[in-house]
């Protein structure tokens, strides 16, 4: 689909998946994006500039080449800039209102919500590091994104950006496996199912020792999954008190083990970091950490429901390919800001499009993709 034909001739048609022409004018003059129309006559032309940069990927000179041949605005490549520079506020409030429109109540007592956390990072032209980090949440049931966070390089992946609802579980990969994260999550009602590294988290038995993941490992049957109750250490000191979690895992088969070896020692050797015996030892195992009771989530859905984490890997690779979100052509801060949340915008636009698109067609059934495992009742909280 050629992004520059999607918003020339079907532009009234994404206009409708937005608030009205009159909250759009008056959100834009509540932030600053549009304090004058002298060339830009209204808010839907504002957004519509920034879309043809930031959902386009054109030059701000393309921009205003573009919106001149499409008489959209009659403005010069600097007119752009300034305005797209005020506009970063604005375009971040219209994608919030899109993922509150896509704010589910809480879920039933007979089944959880399944939630995939994860974050991707962008770089500034010319630079081979983090500049930005986009912070993503995707509702497994729904295959849809409903949370976004846009935070610099500094902005850690933590289970702290997400809210949470009683009935939800959490699912995320090594790099959340801390605990002000699972203790915010737990505290919110909800619960999770992490991966762990075997030396990130501290972990403790119930009758306070250090727990020892690799012995527990060692123990593990071929091929049935195992599990222990286990405590996580509070971050807050004496006083507060220890987290009850269990960890489950299981053996994986030689293939994968020994290319779950590899990769470490691919890893390690390209910075030249010493291996630790454990950590290749380790590699022949997957194991998580969950809250959820074992009499609601026995072992194995723990992990199978682990394995569904791919899906929002996908959309950051979906993103990236099709919306080029990889990298910025921005280097002032304002402007990134604006190219990025005119490229979420449009993504969610795009994803709204395609259902409405879909419900159209001539099956007449929507599409839905659900886990192959049925899941325990939960008790939500009252």
């Amino acid at each position: 689909m050629d992004n520059k034909i999607v918003l020339e001739y079907q532009w009234p048609y994404l206009l409708s998946f937005l608030p009205s022409e009159a909250e759009l004018e008056r959100t834009a003059y509540e932030t600053g994006a549009l304090k004058r129309k002298r060339s830009v006559a209204s808010a839907s032309a504002l957004l519509r500039l920034s879309m043809a940069y930031g959902f386009c990927g054109l030059t701000l000179r393309q921009t205003a080449a573009w919106a001149e041949v499409a008489k959209v605005a009659e403005v010069s490549d600097v007119a752009v800039l300034k305005r797209l520079r005020a506009s970063d506020t604005w375009l971040g409030q219209l994608l919030g209102l899109k993922l509150a429109e896509r704010a589910s109540p809480p879920p039933p007592c007979s089944a959880y919500r399944l939630r995939l956390f994860d974050a991707t990072c962008i770089s500034k032209p010319g630079s081979t590091g983090t500049d930005w980090r986009v912070h993503l949440g995707f509702d497994l049931q729904k295959m849809r994104i409903d949370h976004i966070e846009l935070t610099d390089a500094s902005g850690g992946e933590s289970m702290t950006r997400f809210p949470m609802k009683p009935g939800e579980i959490a699912i995320c990969d090594r790099g959340y496996a801390h605990r002000r994260g699972l203790r915010s999550t737990k505290d919110s009602g909800g619960d999770f199912i992490v991966r762990l590294n075997w030396q990130n988290l501290p972990l403790q038995t119930l009758r306070g020792h250090p727990f020892d993941i690799v012995g527990f490992l060692r123990k593990l049957p071929d091929v049935v999954p195992g599990e222990e109750d286990i405590l996580v250490p509070a971050a807050g000191g004496k006083g507060t008190p220890s987290l009850p979690a269990r960890i489950v895992a299981v053996r994986k088969s030689e293939p994968a083990a020994e290319a779950s070896r590899a990769k470490v020692l691919r890893e390690n050797g390209k910075k030249s970091r010493t291996i630790d015996p454990r950590s290749l030892e380790t590699a022949g195992y997957m194991f998580a950490l969950t809250s959820v009771p074992a009499s609601s989530l026995p072992a194995s859905h723990v992990l199978e429901l682990y394995r569904f984490r791919w899906q929002v890997e996908l959309t950051f690779k979906r993103l990236k390919s099709l919306l080029q979100l990889g990298a910025l052509p921005a280097r002032d801060p304002q402007l990134a800001r604006s190219f990025l949340f005119a490229k979420l915008l449009a993504a969610l636009l795009l994803e709204d499009f395609t259902d409405r698109f879909l419900a159209f067609s001539p099956w007449g059934y929507p599409l839905s993709i659900q886990p192959s495992i049925p899941l325990e009742d939960s008790t939500c909280a009252s």
